[in-house]
């Protein structure tokens, strides 16, 4: 986790901001905008009803424009990171940059505006008359104590939350870290001696958010560049007046003897060794000056090992950044058309971060810290800013809090519903795997987990029994696999093992086995090996013998190894074939690929059957199947063999009366886009499909990487239809969130489940 990062060059810097196109924004169009009739209803005369509708009703301009959806970041420039002020147009990349994380983190779209006025009261002034175009406005990088005026006034002249990050953020995301230090070192709130350094907009910000949280005004010392804050000091401004303490402490160093707690918003250097070292047993540190922390981590170590330390650096462990708050925090105010932001939103804010501190992290936190798996500890007491459930975990505790202090216009009814809401922003593949979590929970489905010794299966075994989406058996030795549930913070008796060789069902296997191969070449001492030590050979028979009622493997042996160990057990269901389907999944549509791993060159009746399968697939995760058969050609144009093989596909079909749409051959342009439609006006499909099926398996292979890499699409699977019994094969390597996913689909039983109809198909 202490690994540095590369060095960010200058003109990589410029490149990155000049290249392929200046700066880091551009619109987009929600509506289509290609016919006459979408300009007629976008601008002029349609655009006249929304109007009339909220002028005689203002807050239904949150049904009929992007208000809901929309934040201003604005800045004078007058406080630029820690560059100073350089003006309203030297801050635009800085605000530009907080615009596309608005939209990066929380789909939330935002705008920069930097306004060329220093003097606070026309600068309010200036806000004042365009600010409640948007859903919410984000202040930034204003200097102190101009910066409080600013978003106290703005806040009372404005229906809609002002926040001005650079004090808040950082004020959010530190008390998160505060909360979980104090449960790491046995310490409470109240009882906490602390000193902020630093008293400017984010000094004084976390200064009364932690006292907002329980800390005592007496236990808590500011100190600025001229040392403590206190009673008997002169010339101070009404924001430093209001935090002054009777205390006879008057330097930085008197104030940290003894003190639980450091926070720095202040200058690198500011806090030494010698400070460090008198400060109370298990000391809480917190230097987040930017770009160099008062202390650096290294150097509190050399003099405390006992220390939890925070910086505002990526390069650390504990990193404050405040991108962990202000985008999931106006996703929750904006969701519940929040009047404001207030204190206990914020608190909020910081119990959720603290809450997700303390989860077992995905793969893509470990991915961030180069295959570090971190845990919650000392050194992993702020969650990191790459973890993808921040977006359905923070803004239900800002929307509640609203909700409860009364400041929400639009009070959500089912907060389970809202969660997933969130998750389905971002991730395509949300919506589509909560629909099939949610038919397979409750059915306690068996699954075993052949490959059970490996880590990354062990917490998708746990994740998915602990999401009660069945019960997860793992197939291993049982000490090496309870070593692993210790490695990786699993409970050693949260999950059945089953070990291949001592299982007292491993007779009947081998019988049953020796029954179905004997004439393959395989003599009964083969089978008994193969029973003892191939945990696939094993886990199929579990499968087929009713021990469990799914499995999944695949993540240590190559996927055709894995397929031929199934195959010696498993059968074909009746009148089905064994193939691969994947699903790429995007905003806009969802694609059922096949056959993606199985035959290599299907001829004309492999390519019917595929279509068949695939299509019975895609009706049984709740889409209306539309099946193109594609090709380099469209309805013979050019003519040529391999074209041939797929009309012969098509005519078996009409043969076989199925009941799905089917068409083909077709290039995929004519199969996706309706627009190429009129040149072929005897298609029998009355929409774009959404069932491809490939020529062959390279085609296949190349089109979802394709999707996946070139075309931002989210890939799922590929999954194995057709067996007798359900088996899902992982990609070597798999992720622990695929494995889960596989599970779910080894779970998933169409026959005995309904699934709704796809929204957007």
């Amino acid at each position: 986790m202490n690994d540095r990062t590369s060095p960010v060059e200058d003109e990589e810097a410029l490149a990155f901001h000049r290249e392929p196109v200046p700066g880091k924004l551009a619109l987009q169009p929600t509506k289509p905008m290609a016919t006459q009739r979408d300009l007629s209803l976008a601008y002029s005369p349609g655009v006249a009803v929304p109007v009339k509708a909220i002028a005689e009703n203002p807050d239904a301009v949150y049904d009929y424009t992007s208000k809901g959806n929309m934040v201003a970041v604005i800045s004078n420039g007058t406080a630029i990171l820690g560059l100073g002020n350089l003006g309203a147009m030297a801050s635009k990349p800085v605000m530009e940059g907080k615009a596309v994380l608005f939209k990066r983190f929380a789909d939330l779209d935002a705008i920069d505006i930097e306004v060329e006025e220093e003097d606070a009261d026309a600068f309010i002034e200036c806000v004042k008359r365009f600010g409640n175009t948007f859903g919410g406005i984000n202040l930034e990088d204003i200097k102190a104590p101009e910066s409080f005026i600013v978003e106290q006034r703005l806040r009372e002249l404005l229906d809609v939350p002002v926040f001005h990050d650079d004090q808040h953020g950082t004020a959010i995301i530190s008390a998160a870290g505060m909360i979980n230090a104090c449960q790491i070192t046995g310490r409470r709130m109240e009882d906490l001696k602390v000193v902020v350094n630093g008293a400017g907009a984010a000094g004084i910000a976390v200064l009364e958010l932690i006292k907002a949280m329980g800390v005592k005004p007496d236990n808590a010392l500011l100190c600025d560049s001229k040392g403590v804050i206190h009673t008997g000091r002169e010339n101070l401004n009404q924001w430093k007046a209001a935090h002054a303490v009777e205390t006879d402490k008057r330097t930085l160093a008197e104030a940290l003897d003894g003190a639980d707690c450091f926070l720095g918003l202040s200058v690198a250097g500011a806090l030494t060794q010698d400070m460090v070292a008198s400060m109370a047993d298990q000391p809480i540190i917190f230097a987040m000056a930017n770009p160099d922390p008062e202390i650096l981590p290294e150097d509190v170590r050399a003099v405390r090992d006992d220390a939890i330390v925070a910086t505002g650096r990526s390069d650390y462990p504990n990193q404050v950044n405040n991108v962990l708050g202000f985008p999931y925090i106006f996703r929750g105010a904006l969701d519940v058309r929040a009047r404001t932001i207030n204190e206990e939103m914020k608190i909020a804010a910081a119990q959720a971060l603290a809450a997700l501190a303390k989860e077992d992290v995905p793969d893509e936190v470990a991915a961030a810290y180069h295959g570090a798996r971190p845990s919650f500890g000392k050194d992993y007491v702020i969650p990191s800013p790459f973890d993808p459930r921040l977006i359905s975990y923070v803004p239900p505790y800002v929307a509640q809090a609203a909700m409860d202090t009364g400041v929400a216009r639009k009070p959500i009814p089912d907060m389970s519903a809202y969660r997933a809401s969130l998750a389905r922003r971002l991730d395509p593949t949300a919506s589509f795997l909560q629909r099939i979590q949610g038919a397979v929970m409750g059915h306690g489905r068996r699954i075993v987990f052949a490959e059970g010794e490996e880590p990354a299966v062990i917490r998708a075994a746990y994740a998915f029994q602990n999401q009660e989406l069945g019960k997860a058996v793992l197939v291993g030795r049982e000490e090496i696999c309870r070593a692993n549930m210790r490695l990786v913070g699993v409970p050693e008796d949260a999950i059945e093992i089953v070990n291949a060789r001592l299982s007292d069902r491993n007779a009947d296997y081998a019988e049953f086995l020796y029954n179905r191969v004997q004439r393959k070449g395989y003599l009964r001492r083969d089978v008994q090996r193969m029973v003892n030590n191939d945990r696939n050979v094993f886990s199929a028979c579990m499968v087929k013998l009713g021990d469990a009622d799914g499995m999944v493997t695949g993540t240590t042996r190559a996927y055709d190894a894995a397929l031929r160990d199934v195959q010696l057990v498993l059968d074909p269901a009746e009148g089905q074939r064994v193939m691969g389907m994947s699903i790429a999944l995007a905003k806009e549509r969802t694609l059922f690929i096949a056959d993606t791993n199985v035959t290599e060159f299907p001829d004309s009746e492999a390519l019917a059957d595929i279509a068949t399968e695939a299509a019975e697939a895609a009706e049984a995760f709740g889409f209306t199947p539309r099946v193109a058969f594609l090709s380099y050609s469209t309805f013979g144009n050019p003519a040529g063999q391999r074209s041939e093989k797929l009309q012969r596909a098509v005519e078996i079909l009409d043969e076989r009366g199925v009941d799905f749409e089917y068409e083909g051959e077709m290039n995929v342009d004519v199969a996706l886009d309706k627009s190429h439609r009129f040149l072929y006006p005897f298609s029998r499909l009355k929409g774009p499909a959404n069932v491809l099926v490939m020529p062959a398996i390279h085609s296949a292979s190349i089109a979802t990487k394709l999707l996946r890499a070139g075309g931002g699409a989210t890939v799922l699977g590929p999954m194995l239809l057709g067996f007798e019994r359900p088996v899902q094969i992982a990609r070597l390597g798999a992720s622990v969130s695929e494995i889960t996913h596989l599970a779910t689909l080894a779970a998933y039983d169409p026959d005995a489940h309904e699934v709704e109809e796809a929204a957007g198909e």
